[in-house]
Order: structure tokens, then C-alpha cells, then sequence
């Protein structure tokens, strides 16, 4: 067997775990090629035009663009609202988390792709993502009198976006499975220390920061975490890619937005906190 058709196919078992089911089963494209010949046979085939017909148009890149800029229109319109209103009403954010979280869960499991329930998530993680940057601006950012880390974390992301792209259209970075494999264990590891962090911020560790306030430490995992987020854009652009080349229905383009935005979203938080840190946040 080709060496490299075998790792390619290993691939697909350790993609990103929202894309990670349909990525896999539209990646047809590593079967074996075929000639000239055999594709015009497939064209002129009578049962071909059907059996599109069946499962409506095909995925392209537009398709994604158009969806992933239709959720973050969304998100940032909640996002807006939320920084307006958190004086007034500060449980939205927490309530919002919790929402998102379980919004978030249904639809990376959920098996048939729901856009209502999508732009829901894209909408109630605006309004958790607008409240916690005025909380994050008024405690450590402008409001505080220092830097606008606010704008510098949304600059921050949308330059990261543009690079890591930028890097994978150009072939320098390939979610090869070498690659993934060491990515996930990275991030399961984070999310072990994560979580240990967040345990120990309940009983005063870093000022409430947890791992995070710790001097030296809590800057080390800041940078990690932002790394692995924008790391994870490679996952997302290759399952994307696969779908593309393995002629996935035109509905799969929710689940691709829905993947970016959910990497997106971490990739902020990530430099928000790491912005924030630097700022004095957790050692005052």
C-alpha cells in the first residue's frame, strides 16, 4: 500500500473534533486516482446529474465564507448589546456562558446540521463575549487606564486568522498526521492544567487567577494557549479542505463556520487573559 495514502487516511481520525465525523466521511478523494478517461465516463453517466439532485449542491469555499461572515454579524451584534447592557443586567454574561456551552456541545454532536441553533450559539456567544470584554476593558483595559486590550485581542485574532491561513494556502503548514497528533496531545494536556487552574483559583491560588496568576507561569501558559489556538486553524482549514475535495453537501458549510468560530472564539479569550496579564491583572 502507498505509504502516503496510508497516512493521509490516518489523518482522519484525529481531526478537529467538530469537523473530525464529516470530514471524514466525505474525504473520498484518497481513493485510488483515476484517468481522463474514467472521469469523462462519470460525467457523461446518465445517474450522475440524480444522484447530485439527491443531496443538493455541492460544498465550495464561498459557501463557507458566506456562513462563517453570517455567524460572526451575529456574534458581533450580540457582542455590542452585551457591552451596552452588563451595568444593568451583569448575569447575562454568566447566564450566556453557561447557554453557549450547552448550545456549543448540541451542535458539535449533533448529527443533521441545525442553522437556527448555530446562529443561536453565534448570537448568545456575542453577548458572553461582549460582557466579559467591558468586564476584562473596566478592571485591566482602558477603563482601568491602561492599553485597549480589547482592540489589541481583536486585532490580535484577526491577524493570527490571516497568517495561519496565509501559511496553510501556501503549503508551509499542513495538518499532516504527525502534526495532529502532537497538536491534540498538546491540547488535552492544556486542557488538563486548565482545569487544575481553575480548581486552585477557587481557593485564592494567583490572586483568583489560579496557574494564570502565578509570575512567569501564568504568562507561559497564556502564550502556549493562544499558540495551540492558532495552531488549531490548520485542523479546521484542512477538515474544510477534505470536505471541499470530497464533494460534501452545500449544508456541511454551517458545520465548517461553526468550527472556525468556536476556534476563533478561543483564540480571543486566549489574548484577552494573556493581554490582560500583562497589564498587572492577577499580581496587583
Amino acid at each position: 500500500m502507498d505509504d502516503s495514502r496510508t497516512a493521509s487516511n490516518d489523518g482522519l481520525n484525529t481531526r478537529n473534533p467538530i469537523l473530525a465525523r464529516e470530514a471524514a466521511q466525505y474525504a473520498r478523494f484518497n481513493a485510488p486516482p483515476v484517468s481522463a478517461q474514467e472521469l469523462q465516463d462519470m460525467y457523461d453517466a446518465p445517474s450522475a446529474p440524480a444522484a447530485l439532485d439527491r443531496v443538493g449542491e455541492r460544498l465550495t469555499i464561498h459557501d463557507v465564507v458566506v456562513k462563517t461572515a453570517g455567524m460572526f454579524s451575529v456574534l458581533v451584534v450580540g457582542a455590542v448589546v452585551s457591552w451596552n447592557l452588563v451595568t444593568s443586567a451583569p448575569w447575562l454574561v454568566w447566564g450566556a456562558l453557561i447557554l453557549g456551552f450547552v448550545l456549543g456541545m448540541v451542535n458539535a454532536v449533533k448529527r443533521e446540521v441545525s442553522p437556527p441553533l448555530m446562529m443561536l450559539y453565534a448570537a448568545v456567544e456575542g453577548v458572553f463575549l461582549g460582557g466579559l470584554s467591558w468586564l476584562y476593558n473596566e478592571n485591566w483595559g482602558s477603563g482601568a487606564g491602561n492599553a485597549n486590550i480589547v482592540g489589541q485581542a481583536v486585532i490580535g485574532t484577526l491577524v493570527a486568522f490571516g497568517v495561519m491561513l496565509a501559511l496553510y494556502a501556501s503549503g508551509r503548514l499542513r495538518a499532516t498526521p504527525r502534526f495532529t497528533k502532537m497538536l491534540l496531545i498538546a491540547m488535552v494536556s492544556y486542557l488538563v492544567i486548565a482545569m487544575a487552574s481553575l480548581v486552585s483559583a477557587l481557593f485564592g491560588v494567583g490572586q483568583g487567577w489560579g496557574f494564570y496568576g502565578v509570575s512567569g507561569l501564568g504568562l507561559l501558559l497564556c502564550v502556549v494557549g493562544v499558540g495551540l489556538a492558532a495552531f488549531s486553524l490548520v485542523l479546521d482549514f484542512d477538515a474544510i479542505q477534505r470536505m471541499i475535495a470530497g464533494g460534501a453537501p452545500e449544508r456541511e458549510s454551517w458545520r465548517m463556520a461553526f468550527g472556525l468560530v468556536v476556534t476563533l472564539v478561543w483564540l480571543y479569550l486566549e489574548l484577552l487573559r494573556l493581554l490582560a496579564i500583562l497589564q498587572g491583572g492577577g499580581r496587583r
